[in-house]
């Protein structure tokens, strides 16, 4: 029952997840593992990952529940009157 109702569920940002996955991996077997470090590989791969599910968790009403469980999983989004060090513009 397990792997059949997997299969038939998918979801909506599985494809994502694979290339985020795929991205990741290739990149750590490929160059981390031989001492080479670029902080910007797969970080358009994540962005889309991570805004796809941001934008699932809202569509299921979700992240509201998550935030209330676990503020710190889910900082609040950034106040414009703050700058990016999060310190006040005043």
């Amino acid at each position: 029952m397990g792997a059949k109702n997997r299969s038939s569920y998918a979801s909506p940002c599985s494809q994502l997840r694979a290339e985020y996955h795929d991205c990741f991996n290739r990149w750590y077997s490929e160059k981390f593992s031989k001492g080479q470090w670029d902080k910007e590989e797969c970080v358009a791969e994540w962005e889309k990952y991570r805004a796809c599910l941001a934008q699932h968790l809202e569509d299921r009403h979700l992240r509201r529940l998550l935030a209330e469980a676990d503020p710190a999983a889910f900082p609040k989004e950034e106040d414009p009157a703050h700058s990016a060090d999060g310190s006040s513009g005043r």
